[in-house]
């Protein structure tokens, strides 16, 4: 951004221009103020390929490393207010001594996430693995991590398995169904009153064959049967190519078990590329349904927006940044939608005008409505820009080598 910019005037004029077309900046203003982002601590820690992983000097070693860089991401963007943990991953010794350190650092343990598919014990399943001993630890350990969630004051358990068979033969798939549903089910009777189950899907990978949570349709039916603690959680990178991301969404919100996100972008499967990098206009259409229910239900929505990223080729901090603030964009863009008009052209059948109302959108210039945002919420006015300047990446290290 450049210093000389005016952008009180250029925040008034942008304030003209929509009231002038029907389109109430405080309301769109307010819901920015109180956008919530959740980070991932993988992100901050040293990745790879399947091939390799690759060391990034200053990257993330403990737990509580990665809540200082999860920090430095709420320091200057305001709004990624919270970071999901991955079990044992960041596992600890006293995770009230964890949750101490996010508030210190002025964020909170948001999602835990079991670990099912890295023990060897898990070669052939978890939850929906033929062998009952196998499907008993794996329960144990989910039930752990709720406990973990009682420590950490978090609220939402958030399940992917790796779940599946890589041949025709290699098992029988009605009953992999069955023992999956007696799983979920006995891990859905150890939640406390106020905790979700988030239950998420992926098309293929590493089961080659049939995986036991393909799609979202898999996923509501099972959540569905679980009862009003569990919902779907959908990773925009686990899907076919040509799925209609938002429509899902829109189903998914309609029949209120839309429990939250792995925001993410893909280009070929499930890249975890920076979010909005790819398609940035799909991304405003998901968040295009998003605001719209919103507004339906009185300006907010209990729904978590996590992002699930791990980057190998860009600094893991700066990448983390750009997410959210991609995120902040698309949010929005969408919410200077002129929804009067955009309704009255879908009444009428009237294509162009429909489709034209978000592109309007989706082209507008959101910069001077965001700085005022961060300015309200006491962050710089470009937060990469500022975090590059900061040191804070050079510090690191140095102090992590």
């Amino acid at each position: 951004m450049s210093k000389t910019t005016d952008w009180n005037a250029r925040y008034r004029m942008l304030v003209e221009e929509l009231e002038a077309d029907g389109v109430q900046v405080d309301v769109a203003r307010e819901r920015l103020l109180r956008q919530h982002v959740e980070t991932p601590s993988w992100g901050y820690a040293d990745s790879g390929t399947r091939f390799k992983v690759f060391h990034q000097a200053g990257a993330a070693r403990t737990p509580f490393e990665k809540l200082e860089d999860a920090a430095q991401v709420m320091r200057y963007t305001g709004i990624a207010r919270s970071v999901a943990i991955h079990v044992p991953w960041d596992k600890v010794d006293d995770y009230a001594a964890l949750k101490r350190r996010a508030e210190e650092l002025g964020i909170a343990i948001g999602a835990v996430n079991p670990n099912l598919f890295q023990d060897d014990d898990y070669r052939f399943g978890s939850l929906a693995h033929p062998d009952e001993k196998v499907r008993k630890k794996a329960i144990a350990h989910v039930l752990e991590c709720i406990d973990i969630m009682r420590q950490t004051g978090s609220r939402d358990l958030s399940l992917w398995l790796a779940d599946g068979t890589d041949y025709p033969g290699q098992d029988d798939l009605r009953a992999r169904k069955r023992r999956l549903e007696e799983s979920l089910a006995e891990i859905y009777r150890g939640l406390d009153p106020h905790m979700r189950l988030l239950l998420e899907y992926k098309l293929f990978e590493p089961a080659f064959y049939s995986t036991d949570v393909p799609d979202w349709g898999t996923a509501f039916l099972h959540v569905t049967r679980l009862g009003p603690q569990a919902y779907v959680l959908v990773d925009l990178g686990h899907h076919a190519h040509g799925v209609n991301v938002e429509q899902i969404v829109a189903f998914l919100l309609d029949e209120r078990r839309l429990g939250g996100f792995h925001f993410n972008a893909r280009k070929y499967a499930d890249d975890d590329l920076t979010t909005g990098s790819i398609n940035p206009y799909e991304l405003f259409l998901i968040y295009a349904e998003l605001a719209a229910a919103e507004e339906r239900n009185g300006g907010r929505l209990d729904v978590a927006y996590m992002i699930d990223q791990s980057h190998n080729t860009k600094p893991k901090v700066e990448a983390t940044i750009q997410s959210v603030v991609a995120l902040q964009e698309a949010y929005a863009r969408a919410l200077l939608i002129n929804r009067k008009r955009l309704e009255a052209a879908q009444q009428a059948q009237d294509v162009v005008a429909a489709e034209e109302e978000l592109l309007k959108a989706f082209r507008r210039d959101v910069t001077p409505l965001l700085v005022q945002v961060r300015r309200e919420l006491g962050v710089p006015e470009d937060p990469l820009e500022a975090f590059r300047r900061s040191g804070y990446a050079e510090s690191a290290a140095r102090a992590r080598g």
